[in-house]
């Protein structure tokens, strides 16, 4: 398996550099100079020209991504045009947050994502099967930004029991370590920020786990319902053995392989896909920082974020095609 991994590592380098290849390309070729875009559409052409020429952007695209290429072989992701800032400290603040985002949204969707498929599987065709699959399928066809909007006015501004926006209390802001900031409250035993944060997140959190919690929702019940027809299943309940051992020891063991796939495929998406969300709460996430290098078309922050985006992606599809060796001990990685 150890073979397997490294190989599976060094396949994605030609796919990460490739694809660094056609976001340049693509970036490249949307009208505007990031340097008007800088200066404002008041600043004269001798200021523009002079600024292009500063940042590098008169020479031709490809010196511009060799170059790129170079600086990212030697762990540097270059400096951003709009700030002229290292990329390497800038990312990590706004990366950590949609990652915090990201693992509580997940964590929802799973927890009762999952216990939902099983409950519906475990009671077919009962009224909690048809509730729960109608509430799923609204959950899969809500726009995020639809959602949101509904939990702001509903929970933050007629109840009061959240905030609106923000990741913490300005008035008392957490003392970044690892910019994870729930993780952070609690290696400084600050448990009333670690409160405040945990109350931050809810909200923005809810609304992006609500289409990963509806499709693992759905995924489960399909396959817990194929699982809970096998023999084996059947020989258990002739057994005696309890029907909560049953579902969740014998079938669950069974069925999960394929909704372990759809968590991983949906936590690489809600990395990258968490923009909508992050603008409405006013979340300083890594779609937001994207969202603003596209704006002042920052080219090295772009490119630089959606490689990171992609290899974080890549690297949980192989921790997911890792753990089914563990949770299924029949699947063999020999090659």
């Amino acid at each position: 398996m150890l073979t397997y991994s490294f190989r599976r590592i060094f396949s994605l380098i030609p796919v990460l550099i490739g694809m660094t290849l056609v976001v340049f390309a693509i970036i490249h070729a949307i009208p505007g100079n990031p340097a008007q875009v800088i200066l404002g559409q008041r600043a004269t052409k001798e200021a523009v020209a002079a600024l292009t020429q500063q940042l590098g952007l008169d020479r031709p695209w490809y010196i511009q991504y060799f170059e790129y290429i170079k600086a990212l072989l030697h762990g540097d992701l270059g400096i951003s045009l709009r700030t002229r800032g290292p990329i390497n400290e800038e990312i990590w603040p706004y990366l950590a947050a949609t990652a915090e985002l990201t693992i509580v949204a997940m964590l929802i969707a799973v927890i009762i994502g999952v216990n939902a498929g099983i409950i519906s599987a475990w009671f077919s065709n009962s009224w909690f099967d048809y509730v729960a699959m109608i509430l799923a399928l609204i959950g899969v066809s809500l726009p995020i930004f639809w959602l949101g909007l509904m939990e702001q006015w509903a929970f933050s501004i007629n109840l009061g029991w959240f905030p609106t926006t923000g990741r913490e209390d300005v008035r008392d802001p957490v003392s970044a370590i690892t910019n994870l900031y729930l993780l952070d409250t609690l290696m400084q035993g600050r448990f009333d920020q670690f409160g405040v944060v945990l109350r931050h997140l809810i909200l923005p959190s809810m609304a992006l786990a609500t289409i990963p919690m509806a499709i693992i929702a759905r995924m489960t019940r399909a396959t817990m319902l194929e699982v809970m027809k096998a023999d084996y299943i059947r020989t258990a309940k002739a057994k005696g053995l309890r029907m909560f051992w049953v579902v969740y020891k014998h079938s669950l063991k069974n069925a999960i392989i394929p909704v372990l796939t759809v968590i991983g495929l949906q936590t690489g998406l809600l990395l990258g896909g968490a923009i909508l969300t992050e603008t409405i709460f006013g979340w300083p996430g890594i779609g937001r920082y994207l969202y603003d290098a596209i704006t002042y078309r920052d080219y090295p922050v772009i490119q630089s974020g959606i490689l990171i985006i992609a290899s974080i992606f890549v690297l949980i599809n192989l921790i997911v095609d890792l753990l089914y060796v563990f949770i299924d001990p029949r699947i063999k990685y020999t090659k």
